[in-house]
């Protein structure tokens, strides 16, 4: 029994070919020679489609449910990335995830909406579990943009939040598990005793750190992006995370940071990023790729352009970009990892997994 079909056509675009590849409602994009892959789908002009980065697939659904009831992109975003929150996506999205060096789990999340320019957003939010929700309560009831730490919780509580422990047995186990491993890898540098060898606590030295490349992987720092166009043509971008495990206790992300976690733009589309934050904060990738279909690219070269600007800088780069613009058009671009899977949502198709191979 024939179980697949491989689509016997190829696109040519910027000196380089891609090959897609069909397997039951999954789409997979390979991409010869360059270690950038993109790939471009056609949603519907003027919405609704919702996108999200990774193979979240429960989280886009509830979105999509928003938008197809006639909802606004806002909330959709804002109960899709909550129920991802709530189902503790891949441990790093959502409470129980990613503990700092403490133990603590922390969390970032953002709202943007494309019409006003307008965002809410929380960072190193501490004992509140739904991040997205105290997001979007600094959107609609603050005329600020991000809230951190203990007194972004106090604002949290100040809507009827429930203060609980973030943690669970799971963190608590990964967390002791990293200090019997000589707590390594960690994010210090130039300090004494040594960082790559050593466990804190750490004084500053003029001597440089051995200078040790880091594998974190995947699951180290990741994110639910999401971006969507609801049916009166608004456009909207969101994220949750709970950072980057064994993070230095204060660190922010670039999740909840406009123009690196996400973008959005009602005038051009949106796009979200995905992976090594402390990087896309420096380069802004979702600014980048808003920028870039403003100015005329299609959302794939878009992806393209904002990915291979961050590679460019920093070659080791593991990271992603979804990218939409306002007539429905989606592209993707990702580098530094094997695969890059992504969940689009239109009428008649919702919840279909894309996946971009990157080599």
């Amino acid at each position: 029994m024939l179980k697949f079909l491989v689509l016997s056509f190829v696109i040519f675009y910027s000196d380089c070919s891609i090959l897609y590849e069909m397997e039951g409602n999954s789409i997979t994009i390979h991409q010869l020679p360059e270690n950038i892959q993109t790939a471009v789908l056609k949603g519907v002009t003027g919405g609704p489609i919702v996108i999200n980065t990774w193979n979240f697939k429960e989280a886009n659904l509830k979105a999509w449910e928003v938008l197809e009831s006639g909802g606004n992109v806002l909330d959709s975003i804002e109960e899709g990335c909550t129920v991802c929150e709530e189902l503790q996506c891949d441990g790093t999205v959502g409470y129980g995830g990613s503990p700092d060096e403490t133990g603590e789990t922390t969390l970032d999340a953002m709202i943007m909406d494309g019409n006003t320019l307008n965002v809410g957003a929380v960072g190193c939010l501490r004992y509140i579990k739904p991040a997205m929700r105290v997001a979007r309560k600094v959107l609609d009831h603050t005329k600020h943009t991000l809230l951190v730490g203990e007194k972004a919780t106090q604002f949290a509580e100040t809507f009827g939040f429930k203060r609980e422990n973030l943690s669970t047995e799971e963190s608590i186990q990964k967390h002791n598990d990293w200090k019997a491993k000589g707590c390594q890898p960690n994010f210090w540098v130039n300090m004494l005793p040594d960082p790559t060898k050593n466990c804190g606590p750490y004084n500053p030295t003029d001597s440089k750190s051995e200078d040790k490349k880091i594998e974190w992987g995947r699951y180290n720092h990741d994110t639910i992006g999401m971006i969507g166009i609801d049916s009166s043509g608004n456009i909207g971008a969101g994220t949750s995370t709970n950072g980057a495990s064994h993070k230095i206790p204060g660190r922010v992300g670039d999740s909840p940071i406009p123009g690196a976690g996400a973008y959005a733009d009602t005038e051009v589309g949106a796009a979200a990023a995905t992976g090594d934050g402390d990087v896309m904060m420096r380069l802004l990738p979702s600014l980048l790729a808003v920028e870039a279909m403003r100015a005329g690219a299609t959302p794939m070269e878009a992806a393209h352009q904002a990915i291979e600007r961050v590679s460019r800088k920093y070659p080791d780069f593991m990271g992603a970009v979804i990218a939409l613009n306002k007539e429905g058009e989606v592209g993707a671009a990702c580098s530094g990892i094997a695969e890059f899977p992504f969940i689009v949502s239109v009428p008649g198709n919702p919840g279909e997994e894309r996946k971009v191979t990157c080599i």
